[in-house]
């Protein structure tokens, strides 16, 4: 039996160190506050995240985990604002996305929207983006984004994610140089798996 809006708001009164994370999926560890749209086994609060998360005060959570779920969602802008609003000053969003050369993000229909080096920049102000700058006036709300990494790992062909994992992750990811190096010119040579990113909102 999931939570009612009462139970979770009880449940992050009470908590030091406040995490959720979105899109869950069944049986999320107990030390995290699962949320999810489907009511799946062990799932914390079950919540329509197309609208949202309106039910969870300002400033009170701590980190914010979402692993292969923001491509599922529509309403982006919507989520991370909230995402924005509830995190704590200095607290962190963790993102884990599909690259969009990753060559099986499209067998997904459920997927909404793909994802590279610059997606979050648009919520950044200019001095803290990468490289090559991107608008950063379509939403009020900015993050910094402290970390990003490009994973090409490819666990269903061993010898190719050897190569993968051992040789092209460690260069094109040595500095942001030469991910937007990568991006601009090998990812379709070379195609990655997914994109990892640390960011914190700026308040």
């Amino acid at each position: 039996m999931s939570w009612t809006t009462e139970q979770l708001l009880s449940e992050i009164a009470k908590r030091n160190k406040v995490v959720i994370e979105l899109g869950c999926g069944p049986n999320p560890p107990k030390d995290i506050i699962g949320i999810d749209h489907l009511a799946l086994e062990g799932v914390h609060f079950v919540a329509n995240l197309e609208e949202g998360l309106k039910a969870i005060p300002d400033n009170c959570v701590d980190e914010v985990h979402s692993r292969h779920f923001l491509e599922h969602i529509q309403n982006f802008d919507v989520l991370l604002k909230d995402i924005h609003r509830m995190l704590k000053p200095g607290g962190k969003h963790f993102a884990v996305v599909p690259h969009f050369a990753n060559p099986y993000y499209y067998s997904d229909y459920t997927h909404k929207r793909f994802f590279g080096l610059y997606s979050f920049d648009y919520f950044s102000k200019p001095e803290h983006q990468l490289r090559r700058k991107v608008p950063a006036f379509y939403d009020s709300i900015k993050f910094r984004v402290t970390y990003r990494k490009i994973i090409f790992k490819s666990p269903e062909f061993p010898i190719r994610n050897f190569f993968k994992n051992r040789i092209l992750q460690p260069i094109f990811n040595f500095n942001s140089g030469m991910q937007e190096l990568y991006e601009g010119s090998f990812c379709y040579q070379f195609p990655p798996q997914e994109l990892e990113f640390e960011m914190t909102p700026e308040k």
